[in-house]
């Protein structure tokens, strides 16, 4: 019977490849697991913050776990078809029993194996490319997250002072009252004014606390430690010259996966039409068969067996597979049209409220702060040598906190605007967007 197998042994050599298939990398993800971080309680850097958020945040971690799983289907793709082991007896009795062995290999034909592998690796690189979108849109969620709590801590700050010389107005009413200067409706008005600016303190708290717990989130830590953020608040971020955006456009984020969708339905139209073309299976082995009557051994004999199985497209031609995927390839297309337009339009809106925004944030810094400042310091000078009434000098600081209000206001404006247009036409590495001080 050892001979029954030699033939079959060839084939087997003959159909599987020679190299061996690369595992897919499956344990490469575990290095980029999102693990959540506990920030030190300490002042937290821009630099820090983002640095974090890239580490830990998980839709970062989801989008490297995609990228693996693109990897994998490559190398799944390039997949050699498995063989076929049969074997068959006939007739059960020893004397007349014929036993076959065989092994069939099927062989594709019309390239369907390098379309298929061309149309994995069009998905890996758009795993890749959606990981990088994803890098971009977290630092700049993060960017503007950071720049909320830091015009958050300002807030805080001037609602602070406020209540500070609220509570300096009413023990001066008290005072006045008490030695009968003025009428005990001041005291009233002052501890009213004081209430007032209270609950706008405690608002301030509120803002501040929310977020902080926003930009934690940024790392996946639902309890922030960090008790401030340490930067300029005063700082913009710098305005996009229009020829460096129209550069940028070209390689944003959203036109890479619209023109790697576009690739990969067209792989995936040329592997529909080479399957139109049928696949062979050839064979090889041998059958064990009792001698013919005339032998006079009587002994029984091995014979070889040889074929080719190829299948007639007679009814399935895959006409529709064809149909199908030459539509969605246009469709592909027609959507890179599409992102390329609704691209336009969103960064020429971003590009324009960041600038409405610096513009906004130096016309204040610049015309409305230092008279108000001025106004403010006048009035409460002139409060404490009893020039001027409580609600005159509180009337200075409200002036004053509305104005740095809608300072502090533009100042966020303009950061969500160039976190706006970072996430749009991307950024690569851990750069931050640079800044610039409004002079004072």
């Amino acid at each position: 019977m050892r001979t029954l197998f030699v033939p079959l042994a060839v084939l087997a050599m003959a159909a599987f490849p020679a190299h061996s298939e690369p595992f897919p990398p499956a344990a490469s993800g575990q290095a980029r697991m999102a693990v959540p971080i506990r920030e030190a309680a300490a002042p937290l850097t821009l630099q820090a913050a983002v640095a974090m958020a890239l580490q830990a945040n998980p839709n970062l971690s989801a989008a490297s776990r995609e990228q693996d799983a693109t990897e994998a289907a490559v190398v799944q793709a390039g997949a050699w078809p498995n063989p076929t082991l049969d074997a068959q007896v006939e007739d059960l009795r020893r004397d007349n029993r014929t036993t076959t062995l065989q092994l069939s290999q099927p062989l594709e034909l019309g390239g369907k194996r390098a379309a298929r592998v061309t149309a994995a690796e069009r998905a890996r690189d758009q795993a890749v490319s959606a990981l990088e979108a994803r890098r971009a849109e977290i630092r700049a969620a993060t960017v503007t997250a950071f720049f909320e709590v830091l015009t958050a801590q300002e807030r805080l700050r001037l609602a602070q002072d406020s209540v500070g010389l609220a509570q300096a107005g009413t023990r001066a009413a008290a005072n006045r009252v008490a030695a009968g200067k003025v009428s005990p409706l001041e005291e009233t008005k002052a501890r009213v004014a004081e209430a007032g600016i209270r609950v706008e303190l405690l608002q301030a708290e509120g803002t501040l606390r929310s977020a902080r717990q926003q930009l934690a989130a940024s790392w996946g830590n639902p309890s922030p430690r960090f008790t401030q953020v340490d930067g300029a608040v005063d700082e913009l971020p710098a305005s996009v010259p229009p020829q460096d955006v129209q550069g940028r456009m070209a390689d944003a984020p959203v036109l890479r996966q619209a023109r790697l969708e576009v690739e990969r339905r067209r792989a995936l139209s040329d592997l529909e039409q080479a399957r139109r073309i049928p696949d062979v299976t050839v064979s090889l082995g041998a059958k064990r068969v009792p001698s013919s009557d005339g032998d006079p051994g009587g002994g029984r004999r091995n014979q070889v067996v040889v074929g080719l199985s190829v299948p007639l497209p007679i009814f399935d031609s895959n006409r529709g597979n064809v149909a199908e995927a030459l539509s969605r390839e246009e469709k592909a297309r027609d959507d890179l049209a599409a992102a390329e337009l609704q691209l336009g339009i969103d960064v020429a809106q971003a590009a324009e409220r960041l600038r409405s925004a610096r513009a906004t944030a130096e016309t204040l810094q610049r015309d409305a702060l230092p008279g108000a400042e001025s106004a403010y310091k006048a009035a409460t000078k002139g409060f404490e040598l009893g020039k001027f009434s409580f609600l005159e000098a509180l009337d200075a600081q409200r002036t004053l906190f509305q104005v740095r209000a809608q300072y502090l206001l533009a100042l966020a404006d303009a950061h969500r605007a160039a976190g706006e247009l970072d996430r749009l036409l991307g950024r690569h590495g851990n750069d931050i967007s640079p800044a610039t001080s409004v002079a004072r």
